[in-house]
């Protein structure tokens, strides 16, 4: 079922900022509807009166409602989520308990971002792992019929990102899910800008580890993570470090490990985030993922097509399937004059730089690029303002 005309007058009314901004920043930090912003606030509040340890008491049924909503948004297991400050340490958390020695092989994409890619580095330098980049098809995005060649005895782990941040690619995750069964290997997906504008649904993927954020399409709040691993690896991964949430001390020289994906969560963590993010999950859930990512595509599309009328603009987005993120670059403007002077007229995009996406973004001779990136609220009224703003 599609959003309606009149849903979306409702959802910009839940959104009160839509009245005073166009935000077509949805890819680095969307806006909160305001049931997540009452459901923070609410909880800080509840701090405030009564303490943090007492409020949290006070709000457990919500708090433990965080990995139902995951379960349901994600089609996974209760136990298979753990929350995590943000989507890079979610990542983290499982990347670096894998068992790698010298050696291992991990096979990862020319769209990775960066902080996976220095993690493979840092991995290389401290255990001698070797990083196997796939090549793209003609469309840009991971050519799926290369992969096979790529694959040594050594091979362990496939690294794959959805939706990059440089570009409305996305990437074949189905496909790679069916390599990864193939060839017995570890699969990880950077959800990161998928989860929130498109339906991810984990059972078809049939990824291992999956990672997230709060704060971009799923207009959840800053600080918030999210982390989905399958209890089919769960025994394969060793924590990189735990905490009294993460094991249980038994006694003087014994400690056990929490069941499922929480032994990646940390006792102290951001509660009021907690509850605004299992809130966020609630709300995008009460619209539908197939309707917002039908709206998300043809907004896009519609942007695209609007932005390829106006003189000096230049599409970047690659992919045989686009998303919500379009970029592109502007032969009569720098971005630091662009950016700048869209925010003085009330309209948020943002820059993805080469310091994101090296590989990419290098081997296509592009330094930087201009990002906006459209969700379920925008309007085609809003697009026309914006590219009509950039036309001048």
């Amino acid at each position: 079922m599609a959003i309606s005309d009149k849903q979306v007058v409702q959802l910009r009314a839940e959104t009160p900022s839509c009245e005073e901004v166009i935000h077509l920043n949805n890819a680095g930090a969307s806006l909160m509807p305001d049931c997540v912003f009452n459901a923070v606030t609410g909880h800080l509040e509840l701090e405030r009166k009564v303490g943090g340890y007492e409020a949290a008491a006070l709000a457990r049924d919500k708090l433990d409602s965080f990995y139902s909503s995951f379960a349901e948004l994600l089609r996974i297991k209760q136990e298979e989520v753990a929350f995590v400050e943000n989507a890079t340490r979610a990542w983290d958390m499982a990347f670096y308990a894998l068992p790698l020695r010298e050696g291992d092989r991990i096979i990862t994409h020319a769209a990775e971002y960066a902080s996976s890619y220095l993690a493979f580095l840092h991995m290389a330098k401290r255990r001698g792992v070797q990083i196997d980049v796939a090549p793209s098809d003609a469309s840009g995005q991971i050519d799926v019929e290369s992969l096979p060649a790529l694959v040594k005895p050594t091979t362990r782990l496939i690294n794959l990102v959805h939706v990059p941040t440089q570009g409305g690619l996305v990437n074949p995750a189905e496909e790679i899910g069916r390599f990864a069964r193939e060839y017995g290997l570890t699969y990880f997906l950077d959800a990161c800008q998928s989860v929130g504008q498109m339906d991810v649904d984990v059972s078809k993927i049939g990824c291992h580890v999956l990672s997230g954020t709060g704060r971009k399409f799923l207009r959840g709040p800053r600080g918030t993570g999210f982390l989905y691993v399958s209890n089919e690896l769960l025994d394969d991964l060793d924590p990189p470090f735990i905490d009294m949430r993460a094991a249980t001390w038994v006694d003087e020289t014994t400690y056990q490990l929490a069941s499922g994906a929480r032994r990646f969560e940390n006792w102290e963590s951001y509660v009021a985030g907690r509850i605004g993010l299992a809130t966020a999950v609630d709300y995008a859930r009460s619209i539908g993922l197939p309707a917002i990512e039908t709206r998300v595509t043809r907004l896009a599309c519609y942007l695209r097509d609007s932005l390829e009328r106006v003189k000096g603009i230049t599409l970047r987005d690659l992919g045989e399937r686009k998303c919500g993120i379009v970029t592109f670059e502007t032969a009569n403007e720098s971005l630091t004059q662009l950016v700048p002077r869209l925010r003085e007229k009330g309209v948020n995009i943002s820059v993805t730089g080469r310091e994101s996406a090296q590989i990419d973004l290098t081997k296509r001779g592009i330094l930087e690029l201009a990002r906006a990136s459209v969700h379920y609220f925008n309007t085609e009224s809003e697009i026309d303002i914006f590219c009509d703003l950039v036309a001048r």
